[in-house]
C-alpha cells in the first residue's frame, strides 16, 4: 500500500510534467500562438478608442477598422524613418570598419610605445569580414517571409476579438453558470492588466526616446532618431535589453568621435535615463500592475525568449501577471500567487510565526 507521504510527491511531479509539456506546445505552437497573443493584447490595448467610437454611432466593424487604419498609419510613419536611416547606417558600416581598424591599430601601437613590447598585430582584414554568408541567405529570406506573415495576421487577430467581444462574454457566462461574477472579474482584471502594461510602456516608450533623443542630437549623432528609439525599444525588455542597446550605442559614438569623454559621458547619461525610467517614470505611469518579483521577471524573460524570441521577452511579463491574478483568485492555488508577487515578509520580527514554521516541519 501506498504511503499517504506520496501523495504531495506525485502532485508535484504532475504538475511539472504539465508545466513542460504546455511549454513545449507553446514553443512548438508558436507560430499560431505568438501572433494570437500580440492580437489579444493590442485588442485590450485598442478597446478604449474603437469602443469610443462605436459609442459615437460609428458601425463596429468601421469602428474597429478606422482604428487599426489609425494605428497601421502611425506604424508606418514610424518604421518608414527607421528604415530610412536604418539604410544609411548600414552604407556606413564600411567607413565605420575602417574607423575601428585605425583606432584598434592606433591604440597597440601606443602601448608598444609605454610597455616597450614589439610585434602586436592590429586589426587587419576588416573590410573582407562576410557579414551575411552566402549559404544563410536562404534562412535569411524564409524568416524574413514568416515574420512579415505574422506581422500581417496580427491586424486580423485584433478586427476579430474586438468584433466579436460580446460572443466571448456570452461564452463565459455560458461556460461558468455557477461563477459568473469570479470569472468576469478575473477576466476584467487580467484586462486591466494587459491594457494598463502596454499603454503605460507606449508611454514609457516615448518618454525614454524622447529623453535618449534629445541627448543624442545635442551630442551630434548622425541618427539620433534611429538609436533613441533602438534604446527606447529594447527598454521593454527589462535588464537585458537595456545592457545590449546601450552597449552599441556606447559604442557607435566610440567609433565616431576623437575623445574618451564622450563615451563616458553618454554611459553616465544612459544609466541616468534607466534610473529616472526605473524609480519614476515607471511607476508614476505604469503603476504596480504586473506586480511581480525580479526573479520572476527574469526567469519569464529567458523563459520567454527561449520558447517565442523577442516576443516571448516582451509578452510573458504581463503573461506572469495575468497567472498571479488567476493564482490569487484560487484559494488552493494562493501560495504560488504570493511566491510570483513582491511583497516581502519581515520574518525577523515575527518570533511567533518562526516558531509556527518550526512546529510545522518538526511534525513532518
Amino acid at each position: 500500500m501506498t504511503p499517504r507521504n506520496d501523495h504531495p510527491v506525485q502532485l508535484t511531479a504532475y504538475s511539472l510534467l504539465s508545466v513542460a509539456l504546455l511549454l513545449w506546445l507553446m514553443h512548438v505552437g508558436s507560430f499560431i500562438l505568438v501572433p494570437l497573443i500580440w492580437g489579444i493584447f493590442f485588442a485590450f490595448a485598442l478597446h478604449p478608442m474603437s469602443n469610443w467610437l462605436e459609442n459615437n454611432r460609428f458601425p463596429r466593424s468601421l469602428a474597429i477598422g478606422l482604428t487599426l487604419v489609425f494605428i497601421s498609419i502611425f506604424g508606418a510613419t514610424v518604421i518608414y524613418v527607421l528604415l530610412n536611416q536604418m539604410i544609411l547606417l548600414i552604407a556606413d558600416i564600411p567607413e565605420i570598419g575602417s574607423i575601428l581598424q585605425e583606432k584598434i591599430n592606433a591604440y597597440l601601437i601606443e602601448i608598444e610605445n609605454r610597455l616597450g613590447i614589439a610585434g602586436i598585430e592590429g586589426l587587419e582584414g576588416w573590410e573582407s569580414l562576410n557579414w551575411v554568408p552566402l549559404e544563410n541567405l536562404n534562412e535569411t529570406v524564409f524568416n524574413t517571409g514568416k515574420s512579415l506573415t505574422l506581422i500581417g495576421i496580427i491586424p486580423l487577430y485584433i478586427f476579430l476579438l474586438l468584433y466579436y467581444k460580446d460572443f466571448f462574454v456570452a461564452f463565459l457566462l455560458k461556460a461558468s453558470s455557477k461563477s459568473n461574477e469570479a470569472i468576469l472579474a478575473w477576466v476584467t482584471d487580467s484586462g486591466k492588466v494587459i491594457h494598463a502594461y502596454l499603454v503605460g510602456m507606449l508611454k514609457v516608450t516615448f518618454l525614454v526616446a524622447v529623453m535618449a533623443g534629445i541627448y543624442f542630437y545635442l551630442i551630434g549623432i548622425k541618427y539620433f532618431f534611429l538609436f533613441a528609439l533602438f534604446i527606447a525599444v529594447m527598454n521593454l525588455i527589462p535588464y537585458i535589453g537595456v545592457v545590449i542597446s546601450s552597449i552599441l550605442v556606447i559604442l557607435y559614438v566610440f567609433l565616431t568621435t576623437d575623445t574618451f569623454l564622450l563615451p563616458m559621458v553618454t554611459l553616465l547619461v544612459l544609466w541616468g535615463i534607466q534610473l529616472l525610467e526605473n524609480n519614476l517614470i515607471t511607476p508614476l505611469v505604469v503603476g504596480s500592475k504586473v506586480k511581480v518579483n525580479v526573479l520572476v521577471v527574469v526567469l519569464a524573460i529567458l523563459i520567454g525568449g527561449g520558447i517565442w524570441g523577442i516576443s516571448g521577452m516582451v509578452l510573458f511579463i504581463p503573461l506572469v501577471g495575468i497567472v498571479k491574478i488567476a493564482f490569487d483568485r484560487i484559494p488552493s492555488l494562493q501560495p504560488y500567487g504570493y511566491l510570483l508577487g513582491d511583497d516581502f515578509p519581515v520574518l525577523e520580527k515575527n518570533e511567533n510565526f518562526v516558531r509556527m514554521l518550526r512546529k510545522k516541519w518538526a511534525k513532518k
